[in-house]
């Protein structure tokens, strides 16, 4: 039988995190006193410090607010382009049903 995965705020993973990055905690210590294993803690703590310098995660959720704040506003971006395309089709069709009625 498979052993459940646990899952973890995006809270919790930020201040486990900054345990190592701001409090000086080593990996095996921080990893000790929250109870999560050292290569996920060493996951997060990359992934903080690139985001700390301005690079959005591919394929996880921010840990920053600012971060979470520019994942949102890119997937609404990616939305919008999405209903914008659909438009232009949508405009083609039916000025082509309106060229084919005058002719």
């Amino acid at each position: 039988m498979r052993k459940q995965r646990r899952s973890f705020t995006i809270e919790f993973k930020r201040e486990a995190a900054n345990l190592v990055i701001e409090q000086g905690y080593s990996l095996s210590e921080a990893s000790m006193a929250v109870g999560v294993g050292e290569t996920a803690l060493r996951r997060w703590v990359s992934q903080l410090k690139s985001e700390y310098q301005g690079i959005t995660p591919n394929g996880s959720k921010a840990l920053t607010p600012e971060q979470q704040r520019i994942q949102e506003l890119e997937s609404q971006v990616k939305r919008i382009e999405r209903e914008k395309e659909i438009l232009k089709k949508a405009t083609a069709l039916l000025m082509s049903d309106s060229m084919k009625s005058f002719i």
